[in-house]
């Protein structure tokens, strides 16, 4: 029709007008971001029994319970989303199931098939060294070859000079980088993420969310990023003092449930009594 004729003519016009020579190439740099599991898991992969965390008040005057009665199992090709009103209970039972803390209550087993990669919510333990990146990195690797350990960090844009940075003097982003890294060589088929987009820029956040996407493994994480949560999870499981709720659902389903607000009000209702 007329009116798309001329809408046609014009952009036309305009592309003859264009000199490619003029247009400034993008300075926008993408991490190569690739979690390849060894292996796929097997039947089972995480059972989880009456687990019970607690941690000190913020006055300082005792302890309350963070979570409890907390079961369920992970099945294959779950990726689930951890929730809760306090942001220590995902971080206390991540730290549970890494092996790095006791339970109030309850076990936890993994499946013989499961190899994990843990990105913690405090990294700093890792970086109070005055190694430089590769050497680091190698600590983490069976292949110390230094061409294969740049390899990776080139994936993670260090490059050069960079490569030969003391790690304690990092920003927070580059040490993120360097744990993603670090998970990487893993090539584990679990991968247990605590706020995984903390310090990130924002073409950094996009390659981890899209390849977490396409992982062909199992995902646990808490995150504050909401584009995470709903394009990756497949299943919700929120975490209180008096239970949790656990539910197949994607983000943003999972909010709007007039049923998960009943479930949310019972589970913590307890700590408020």
């Amino acid at each position: 029709n007329v009116a798309k004729s001329k809408q046609t003519t014009s952009r036309k016009k305009m592309l003859d007008k264009l000199n490619v020579e003029e247009i400034k190439p993008s300075t926008r740099r993408y991490p190569g971001i690739i979690f390849t599991p060894d292996r796929e898991v097997g039947n089972k992969i995480l059972t989880v029994e009456d687990l019970a965390a607690k941690a000190p008040t913020i006055d300082g005057s005792g302890e309350e319970l963070l979570f409890s009665r907390v079961s369920f199992n992970v099945e294959k090709e779950d990726k689930i989303v951890f929730l809760s009103h306090d942001p220590r209970a995902m971080t206390a039972f991540f730290e549970i199931i890494n092996g790095n803390r006791e339970p109030l209550e309850g076990h936890y087993e993994w499946g013989q098939t499961v190899t994990s990669a843990y990105l913690p919510l405090e990294n700093g333990k890792y970086f109070d060294s005055t190694m430089n990146l590769v050497d680091w990195l190698a600590q983490f690797s069976e292949d110390t070859n230094a061409v294969y350990l740049k390899g990776y960090l080139g994936r993670m844009l260090f490059r050069g000079e960079e490569l030969e940075k003391q790690v304690k003097v990092l920003s927070g982003g580059e040490k993120m980088r360097c744990m993603i890294a670090r998970m990487m060589l893993t090539n584990a088929n679990v991968l247990i993420l605590d706020s995984p987009t903390n310090h990130l820029d924002l073409e950094s956040i996009q390659a981890f969310n899209n390849t977490l996407i396409n992982f062909p493994g199992n995902i646990l994480m808490a995150s504050h990023d909401h584009q995470f949560m709903q394009t990756v999870a497949n299943r919700i499981i929120e975490l209180g003092p008096n239970g949790i709720i656990d539910k197949r659902s994607d983000f943003d389903t999972y909010l709007k449930d007039p049923v998960v607000a009943e479930q949310r009000a019972k589970i913590y209702n307890e700590s408020k009594a």
